[in-house]
């Protein structure tokens, strides 16, 4: 059964799940993404894969996941806690961020996480705590300047990106600092995610590659022993088919560096998105239906506080939609274009923009597709509006759907206290 065949399944079982907005999470398919990884990457020999914990910090998904093999990326005290408390820690985490405070440090080298600094200020940090013999593999984050891709916010390889050390500007100062610091073993090169094709990826790599040769060269040993490829595999969010692959991707790096396959490095990956969207789905009611200037417009549970960047940035995160009646059945007609609207109140809080859909009634149900990364994650509080519920599933050889629950729905005493509701007569008379 493929993935369009189980979510159908999925909707049909779980619609009356779906009160007002829910997420659900196809745990084959992610299982089988898995697979595809690390069946692409075996030519690379020795590969840690990791999953960037901000494409969907879920506690229950990183333990899944932590059972299929993937360890886990981290980039804030909050997502090291939630992997921690989903069993994956120590050498199973890597720490990447530009603002690591010195208790972060800290606390990932006592623990023997693997830490990527982003910065010269850093690494003098870490000279002061790393002592004689770091149990962390400790490595330095490269911003190869190779340029931008189709999205300027994700792009993270420009010339002035605020990530990591400009190989232009400072390849001297990098291969200096690996002088005089032998505990430094690994490089990390991440040039975007998506709109970055796999291409301009492959040259970031490919210049991190060639700065690793240089370093080990002039050291005259292999102090740099391992390459942290980053992630940022591109998806397609135009139809259910994958692409790029992982195989296309690893095929790109060859091509580009055949060295990559000679058993000298070992390798991280940071995948997110591409491991996690397509296997994800949000659901939503109808709550009403009205028309403004001859246009249709549904109004719905979904908006900014689940999809801030399609929302947000509609040309670049378009979702595909699909409408269903009430009971999870599709819904079918001609298209007539509406506006697909969320709860929020502004007046751009749109999941979609004059889109051909059946005409939608209340009490139908809009599916927005490949929302498995981030859209659960990222919730956006404005309204104070709850984060909604997150289901997994799993569909059976005979069809049978079994739900199990990733995260309930925040409740309102939760959002209360969130809003300081513990100190709500505390300030002095007015």
């Amino acid at each position: 059964m493929n993935r369009t065949e189980r979510k159908l399944r999925a909707l049909a079982a779980g619609h009356d799940l779906v009160d007002p907005v829910a997420g659900f999470v196809d745990l084959a398919g992610i299982r089988e993404a898995v697979e595809d990884l690390t069946k692409a990457f075996a030519p690379l020999g020795r590969v840690q894969h990791t999953v960037a914990v901000k494409a969907c910090g879920l506690a229950p998904l990183l333990h899944y996941l932590g059972d299929l093999g993937v360890d886990a990326e981290v980039a804030s005290p909050g997502e090291t806690a939630v992997a921690e408390a989903a069993g994956v820690r120590g050498p199973r985490l890597v720490l990447d961020s530009p603002a690591k405070t010195t208790a972060e440090l800290a606390h990932a080298l006592a623990e023997g996480t693997a830490i990527n600094a982003d910065n010269f200020q850093e690494l003098a940090r870490l000279d002061d705590l790393v002592g004689t013999a770091p149990r962390s593999v400790l490595g330095v984050r490269i911003n190869p300047q190779v340029g931008a891709g189709s999205i300027g916010d994700t792009s993270t390889a420009t010339t002035t990106s605020k990530f990591g050390v400009p190989l232009r500007d400072d390849r001297d100062l990098l291969k200096a600092a690996f002088a005089r610091r032998p505990w430094l073993t690994r490089l990390h090169v991440h040039v975007g995610s998506q709109g970055c094709p796999p291409e301009l990826m492959a040259d970031g790599v490919a210049a991190v590659h060639g700065l690793a040769e240089e370093i080990n060269a002039e050291a005259g040993y292999r102090q740099v022993t391992s390459i942290d490829l980053g992630g940022g595999l591109p998806v397609n969010f135009e139809s259910d088919e994958h692409g790029p692959t992982y195989s296309d991707y690893v095929a790109t790096l060859l091509a580009k560096t055949p060295a990559l396959a000679g058993g000298r490095y070992g390798f991280v990956t940071e995948f997110g998105r591409s491991l996690l969207a397509k296997n994800g789905f949000l659901a939503t009611t109808v709550e009403y239906t009205k028309v403004a200037g001859g246009r249709p417009i549904a109004v719905t549970h979904a908006g900014a506080q689940v999809a801030a960047r399609t929302v947000l940035q509609p040309e670049h995160w378009p979702l595909r939609l699909t409408a269903l009646h009430a009971d999870g059945t599709p819904k079918t007609g001609p298209g007539v274009p509406q506006d697909i609207a969320g709860p929020l109140c502004f007046a751009g809080d749109l999941l979609a923009r004059e889109r051909p859909l059946p005409l939608l009634d209340p009490g139908d149900l809009v599916v927005a597709h490949d929302t498995g990364a981030y859209y659960f994650g990222a919730h956006y509080a404005y309204n104070t509006l709850p984060r909604p519920a997150v289901h997994g599933f799993t569909v059976s050889e005979r069809g049978e759907v079994r739900f199990t629950p990733i995260r309930r729905a925040q409740t309102l005493a939760e959002l209360v206290a969130d809003a300081g509701g513990e100190y709500a007569g505390s300030l002095p008379a007015a």
